[in-house]
């Protein structure tokens, strides 16, 4: 029997938001999740995590996916303020009947300024990131702002979105006028345990000096000189072509089957003093160049079986798919652990 997403989303860490979204007090951040609604929220300089459902009535506190205001359910004026419930007309109740008037709140962790939240996780963020830990948190220094956010209900189960952000073999059929024309080249994977990264250049020699040539106009520490993308078991990845720009997809699971919640934000890399124009100019291209990406991605996924096995020991892959084999058998490697009843902080054994 396969991991369950319940466990999945119970059990990890997850990526949610970087520092530059919730940077001033009020700024939120609202994404769909197996576990609901949840919001990300700086509370007065503090960021907080908790269910988008008033305890008194189930009113939501924000319906937009992003933006700066007070935690205010509009049903009868019930806030969240210093991370606590504040009852409006307070004399109208008992003082029982106000113990139950808390919010549903969320770990919160910090790697560099990527935010990750977690409801019940079984080990810590750095022992779940491993070695990515490191460049995690460098890559976050370089991102300074966001820009777009797009949201896709997914009509396809979040390990069809997964396994497909995993592997480039896909990408000639599927994006032949969008990736495809990059010709990445020198493909490397690296693997930390849980999680996997793909590294690549650019294969096309005018679009790669082009976007070499873009260099002096940032300041960057962590950018790498053509595509990388991390995948953040179980469900994010974080990906960039020259650290320009950084983008980063969730695919939570839905309540649904074969349905998954998927965002994608696209953030400003660190534009050297007086380049902010061109970077505004390069993140006015990407976004729609992005959204293009993701549509040609929807629209494949929604074409796989419902019946097809996703855990089926006999998958067939190629070389390419290397990092979707590995999260086949780390799922694998998850499930028979806890059949066995194995100490939650193991770290898994993975073959490569």
């Amino acid at each position: 029997m396969a991991v369950s997403t319940d466990a999945l989303v119970r059990d990890y860490w997850h990526l949610v938001a970087h520092r530059s979204e919730l940077a001033r007090p009020g700024d939120f951040v609202r994404l769909d999740w197996m576990a609901g609604e949840l919001v990300l929220h700086n509370d007065e300089g503090e960021i907080i995590a908790f269910d988008n459902v008033c305890p008194h009535r189930g009113g939501r506190f924000f319906i937009d996916d992003r933006g700066a205001a007070r935690a205010v359910c509009p049903y009868h004026g019930w806030s969240v303020r210093g991370g606590e419930v504040r009852v409006a007309r307070r004399e109208q109740f008992t003082a029982c009947d106000l113990e139950k008037a808390v919010l549903n709140r969320f770990r919160t962790q910090w790697c560099g300024d990527f935010l990750f939240v977690g409801i019940a996780p079984v080990m810590s963020l750095e022992a779940q990131l491993d070695a990515f830990a490191a460049p995690l948190a460098d890559i976050s220094g370089d991102i300074v702002a966001p820009h777009d956010i797009y949201t896709i209900d997914f009509q396809a189960n979040w390990r069809v979105g997964v396994e497909n952000a995993l592997e480039g073999y896909h990408v000639n059929s599927v994006h032949p006028e969008t990736l495809a024309p990059m010709a990445l080249r020198d493909d490397v994977d690296s693997y930390a345990v849980l999680n996997s990264a793909y590294h690549a250049r650019v294969g096309h020699a005018r679009t790669a000096r082009g976007l070499e040539d873009l260099r002096r106009f940032f300041d960057l520490r962590a950018g790498f000189e053509g595509y990388c993308a991390y995948y953040l078991f179980p469900f994010a990845m974080v990906s960039s072509t020259f650290g320009y720009s950084y983008s980063m997809q969730t695919y939570f699971p839905a309540a649904e089957p074969h349905r998954s919640r998927f965002c994608t934000r696209l953030f400003a890399g660190r534009p050297a003093a007086g380049a902010e124009a061109v970077s505004d100019t390069l993140l006015n291209a990407a976004a729609p160049f992005n959204r293009q990406v993701f549509d040609e991605d929807h629209e494949i996924c929604r074409r796989v079986s419902h019946g097809y096995d996703l855990d089926a020991e006999d998958r067939i892959f190629a070389a390419t798919e290397a990092r979707v084999r590995h999260l086949a058998q780390t799922l694998r490697a998850i499930e028979e652990a806890q059949a066995a009843s194995a100490a939650p902080h193991q770290r898994w054994n993975i073959a490569r």
